[in-house]
């Protein structure tokens, strides 16, 4: 059994889950220790098995707050008991009250910061609990005005890079993996992104394709186990908004064509044939 197996078979258990089990019980359900398994998942998912439970149920529960439910009904919707239990991690899960991430944000503090890269500029902005946009365009002034779009409400504050670090972390990371830097890449901050649990699964997907490689809508939907959602990986790809770090680039139409992506199909051209050439400069090396 491969080291993966064990992993995915413990996401499936807290996807399913009402109520977070144990990290004991879910070692023991998988047959791994209790130390390893919250290394390995965090590793993998980017958060400890109880985290990945609460933010697939804040998901839920953000999604209906953005498709306009009241508080109320909302939490309800995305399965919790009661009220408390949302405000009880409401600021470390949403950065902001649920009232305010209805409102678009109000009240809510981000900031933010741009960089130049082979694709253009990268903006990056995170809440005080989070990353919330990752986002490439051709200019300053068009990333910033996105970013008032989708947060019209909240305090916006542009920082210099080196004066935080979640953003500073992500932007290197980036260029890392991508073959932009040789500097090893830094742990992945917090998300703060608002996603239903079926988007979630197919982020979760996305990261799973090898870089260079790619996947058409209806493959991946054969991999989650639905052949008929590929119109549905299609919207979750489209609702991504953390450009480069969920690699919805790597997804294309059944005949092989690129389709479309968010931040521009002649990025994603490029993009995919960057993660080719990197990955096969090692083949080149040990054949010579």
């Amino acid at each position: 059994m491969s080291a993966i197996e064990p992993l995915e078979q413990a996401r499936r258990l807290l996807d399913e889950a009402d109520t977070a089990p144990s990290l004991d019980a879910l070692a023991s359900a998988v047959a791994l220790s209790p130390t390893y398994l919250q290394r390995a998942f965090r590793r993998r998912f980017g958060m400890s098995p109880a985290e990945y439970h609460r933010s697939r149920r804040f998901g839920q529960f953000k999604a209906a707050l953005r498709e306009g439910s009241a508080v109320t009904d909302a939490v309800y919707e995305a399965g919790f008991g009661s009220g408390s239990r949302v405000y009880e991690h409401s600021n470390r899960l949403l950065g902001m009250t649920p009232a305010s991430y209805r409102a678009g944000g109000a009240g809510a503090s981000i900031r933010y910061t741009t960089t130049g890269t082979p694709l253009g500029r990268l903006l990056v902005a995170t809440t005080t609990r989070g990353i919330c946009a990752v986002n490439l365009g051709d200019d300053d002034a068009a990333l910033e005005r996105g970013l008032a779009e989708e947060f019209p409400h909240a305090t916006r504050e542009r920082v210099d890079a080196g004066r935080e670090e979640w953003l500073d972390a992500v932007i290197a990371r980036i260029a890392s993996e991508l073959g932009w830097s040789d500097a090893a890449a830094p742990a992945m901050p917090p998300l703060d992104i608002a996603a239903t649990a079926f988007q979630w699964r197919v982020w979760e997907a996305l990261t799973r394709i090898p870089a260079g490689q790619t996947r058409s809508y209806r493959a991946l939907a054969t991999e989650l186990g639905d052949p008929n959602a590929a119109r549905a990986i299609g919207n979750a790809c489209g609702n991504n908004r953390l450009a480069l770090i969920v690699p919805c680039h790597r997804v294309v139409r059944e005949d092989g064509s690129l389709g479309g992506w968010r931040w521009g199909v002649e990025r994603k051209r490029e993009l995919l044939a960057r993660e080719r050439n990197r990955g096969a400069a090692p083949e080149r090396r040990r054949a010579s």
